[in-house]
Order: structure tokens, then C-alpha cells, then sequence
């Protein structure tokens, strides 16, 4: 967890956002307790309540867990969890409109795998 926070969105969706990171990564394990909200808040110089509304999405999407007077840790399926929301996040914001401006364009089917197959590095 040493991003660095953006302008770009809310600080508390960064935060969840690098917590999820760090779980895809394996970094923060399944079972494993994650930063505090007041680590949070020290190692980014923010609110303690803008750290803990990042922590509150994933315990709301079923990331996070609440061990009460212990802490917060990740929730096991949690990194599969994050995944399929990401999967299906990508399809829609990015194959979806790269399908449609294929389209656009004329492109086939076969001239688009093409272009994937050629320029893909994964």
C-alpha cells in the first residue's frame, strides 16, 4: 500500500481500491488483517473517517471482515470476488466499446482478433 493518492477520484475509493490491489497481488492474503483505518490515515496524511469509508465498500461488497475490538481482514473468495467484478467491469467499459467502434468502422470479427492476436503482450 504505497500509492499514491490522485485528484483524479474520491481519496476513499483510491483506498479501497488499492486494498483490493493488494489483495489481487496477494500481498494482503484471505484470512490476513488489513491496515487500520488510523494506519491509513497516517500514511496518507488524510481523515480517519475518509479511510474507514474505503474500508466500509469492501465490507459492503464482501471483501472485508469486522473482528470486533481486533480489526479488519479479507474475507475468503475475496480475491475471486474481486476478479469476476473487475472482469465484468472491463467488459463493459472496454470490450463493449471496442466491439461497437469495430463496428463503427467496418472492422470484421476476424480483422479485430487480428489486431488483438498482433499487439497483445499478456
Amino acid at each position: 500500500m504505497n500509492e499514491i493518492l490522485t485528484q483524479e477520484k474520491s481519496i476513499y475509493i483510491q483506498i479501497s481500491e488499492m486494498i483490493e490491489n493488494d489483495i489481487l497481488r496477494d500481498i494482503l492474503l484471505e484470512g490476513e488483517k488489513t491496515p487500520s483505518t488510523n494506519d491509513l490515515a497516517k500514511l496518507y496524511s488524510i481523515n480517519p473517517a475518509t479511510a474507514a469509508k474505503g474500508i466500509n465498500i469492501l465490507v459492503d461488497k464482501g471483501i472485508l471482515y469486522k473482528k470486533r475490538g481486533i480489526g479488519m481482514f479479507v474475507e475468503q473468495g475475496a480475491k475471486e470476488k474481486i476478479k469476476n467484478t473487475r472482469k465484468s467491469e472491463f467488459y463493459k467499459n472496454y470490450v463493449e466499446a471496442l466491439i461497437q467502434e469495430a463496428k463503427n468502422l467496418g472492422i470484421s470479427r476476424e480483422e479485430l482478433v487480428h489486431m488483438i492476436q498482433e499487439h497483445a503482450t499478456v
